[in-house]
């Protein structure tokens, strides 16, 4: 998958639907086009230092790779948002969340709502 690395990328994500999980937030914009998917990490001071920055979005990339990839639609971005719980979070508990939260953004992708957890 490609990445998101551009700022404005990240605020358009920031401004669509997405899915609040107890492991991680995931972020989902459709761009209207069939472009393949691509995907970004964010990982705030609010979490830790640098070293558990860094090892949170190691964490994410590896979701992405594994969970990610295989269940995301051609023409959407997709951020994935450390908390502080991805830190110290089972791997296959955040395997979970991920798939929950991107079977509840897809499943209301095709609704016109506000941005907001449906």
């Amino acid at each position: 998958m490609e990445r998101l690395k551009r700022r404005q990328d990240f605020v358009a994500a920031a401004r669509a639907l997405y899915a609040a999980m107890p492991g991680m937030v995931v972020q989902m914009r459709a761009r209207g086009d069939d472009a393949p998917p691509r995907v970004g990490f964010t990982a705030t001071k609010k979490i830790g230092n640098a070293v558990v920055r860094n090892r949170v979005k190691r964490r994410l990339r590896e979701l992405a790779r594994s969970g990610l990839a295989p269940q995301a639609r051609p023409g959407h971005d997709y951020v994935l948002i450390g908390r502080q719980p991805t830190f110290t979070r089972a791997f296959p508990d955040l395997e979970k969340d991920l798939s929950a939260a991107l079977k509840r953004l897809h499943r209301t992708a095709h609704l016109p709502a506000d941005k907001g957890t449906p």
